[in-house]
């Protein structure tokens, strides 16, 4: 596990533990404690050190230019019939141990029906298992599926060697390269969630803890303790988070001023790279899974169009663990409120269209796939053949071919772009009062007013307008209908409640018009 939960479990189940041991009541007479608990410093002792064997800080990039030794790792692949087609993630598996500090020293593959429910290996390649771990000298196994804490405690039995599967290999890594308070905390959060219910494995001192005068009972176990101290560990993240969304969800208003623009996509395809070939961001591109964890936004001068605000969002993967979805709500944030996305993806990976079916399910549980999206097919200076780049073009014609590391085709996104962003444009006809200044002016500063006709006391308004503020107008004073269809969106008269557009259902603000922030 990582150095964030090291951190939060440790020290507050060790703190709490040695304020429990000094605690008065505990002591009745000095030796009426039962003989088999521990001196403070030997408890002490045992605690982290039986907390170090579950819970190892991989070696970080820095940690191997210095020549220090990672972990040897073994991975294992159990592959069912609906992937039994797909060897090729073991590939997958390989980088994301790379990306976590092992080293792979040995693979281990078995096609089953169905996983066995005790330790989700048949019982024949769980001794191979054994025996491969023995000879490449392993520290650790790692499968490429999600085991259950019965499974992976029958196998680390059996091998004698630490068993962590694909979601705490991913939780891992986002550990690693969490920089920013609000992704530590997300990241915390998650690796909490995946450990409650294996704090049996994590820890196995379960005597009960004290008994003596007033405390009649069996007493409490301190996997017991334990799993309460972490969910109130989870309650103080949650809450957090929770205002951390909200703080977000007024910073990503301030910002209507702009058209938006999100990047999305699996994760080491080249948004990043992408970002910094628009935008000259200078934001940090390496070919490694999952670089970027934290939300950038950047100011984009798109030709023929003006300035749009681009934002680099964390990489997705197949599977992706759905906690790990949840903590990062507040981090995806700008993808719910963008007006156009951009799902970058890997044209030289081989699994290139597997994985654009990954990145658009990730989409879906966001609720987020009805959003206007172009499909970015980068890497195309590095695609294993022209063949391969034809069958992803051929699935996905309105693709946009590019390479963000040399600028090829750069121009053609850019013009794509801004054709997107007009289709989002309704051109509307607005009348309200003349002396309906507000109106007039929010038209002007989020639209483009392109004439005016005044009627006695009213003016009819002919302007195009992003379908988003659209949404937004409520004002007892004004009518507003489409200029070609002659569809009202909004009538103040009207009994039925007004029409927003298809892509679009806001709830009407409490304001005439919503102010933006």
């Amino acid at each position: 596990m990582s150095g964030i939960l090291w951190r939060s479990c440790v020290s507050i189940l060790v703190k709490s533990r040695l304020e429990w041991e000094s605690d008065e009541r505990w002591a009745v007479g000095g030796d009426s404690l039962s003989s088999n608990v521990p001196r403070r410093d030997q408890r002490r002792e045992s605690v982290i050190q039986r907390t170090k064997r579950r819970i190892q800080v991989h070696v970080t990039e820095r940690d191997r230019t210095q020549n220090l030794v990672s972990e040897s790792a073994v991975l294992v692949g159990v592959l069912l019939p609906e992937n039994a087609s797909r060897d090729e993630q073991l590939v997958e598996l390989q980088g994301l141990a790379v990306a976590a500090g092992c080293e792979p020293s040995g693979i281990l593959t078995q096609r089953r029906e169905q996983p066995d429910t005790r330790s989700y290996l048949g019982r024949g390649k769980v001794e191979e298992l054994n025996l491969l771990c023995q000879s490449v000298d392993a520290d650790v196994i790692i499968f490429d599926n999600d085991l259950s804490p019965a499974q992976t405690r029958n196998l680390e039995k059996t091998t004698g060697v630490k068993v962590i599967d694909r979601t705490e290999l991913i939780l891992d890594i986002f550990a690693s390269h969490a920089k920013t308070y609000e992704a530590r905390l997300a990241v915390e959060l998650a690796q909490l969630e995946y450990s409650l219910p294996r704090l049996k494995r994590m820890w196995t001192h379960l005597s009960r803890l004290k008994m003596g005068v007033g405390m009649r009972g069996p007493g409490e176990k301190q996997l017991e303790v334990d799993r309460r101290l972490v969910e109130k560990r989870i309650h103080d993240l949650r809450s957090d988070l929770s205002k951390i969304e909200r703080r977000k969800e007024r910073q990503v208003a301030g910002r209507s001023d702009h058209m938006t623009v999100s990047l999305v996509g699996y994760t080491n395809a080249g948004k990043s790279t992408l970002m910094n070939r628009l935008t000259n961001a200078g934001v940090l591109s390496a070919d490694q899974l999952f670089a970027t964890l934290d939300t950038r936004t950047r100011r984009w001068q798109l030709p023929n169009w003006g300035p749009v605000l681009l934002s680099d969002t964390v990489g997705f993967i197949r599977d992706l663990p759905h906690r790990l979805i949840a903590s990062f709500k507040a981090t995806l944030e700008e993808t719910h409120q963008a007006d156009l996305l951009l799902h970058v993806c890997d044209a030289s990976s081989e699994l290139a269209l597997e994985q654009i079916s990954a990145v658009y399910r990730v989409l879906e549980e966001l609720d987020i796939e009805e959003k206007d999206t172009l499909l970015v097919v980068n890497k195309i200076d590095a695609t294993p053949s022209a063949a391969h780049l034809e069958a992803i073009l051929r699935r996905y014609p309105n693709g946009i071919p590019v390479s963000a590391r040399t600028g090829e085709r750069i121009d053609r996104l850019a013009a794509a772009v801004s054709d997107a962003l007009s289709r989002s444009f309704r051109d509307v006809e607005v009348i309200t009062d003349v002396s309906n200044g507000r109106l007039m002016a929010y038209l002007a500063a989020h639209g483009e007013v392109l004439s005016q006709s005044f009627d006695d006391d009213k003016v009819t308004i002919h302007c195009r307008l992003p379908q988003k503020y659209l949404g937004r107008i409520h004002d007892p004073q004004a009518v507003v209908r489409d200029r070609k269809s002659g569809t009202v969106f909004w009538d103040p008269l009207a009994p039925a409640e007004p029409v927003w557009g298809k892509q679009q259902t806001p709830d009407p603000p409490d304001s005439a018009i919503e102010d933006i922030a």
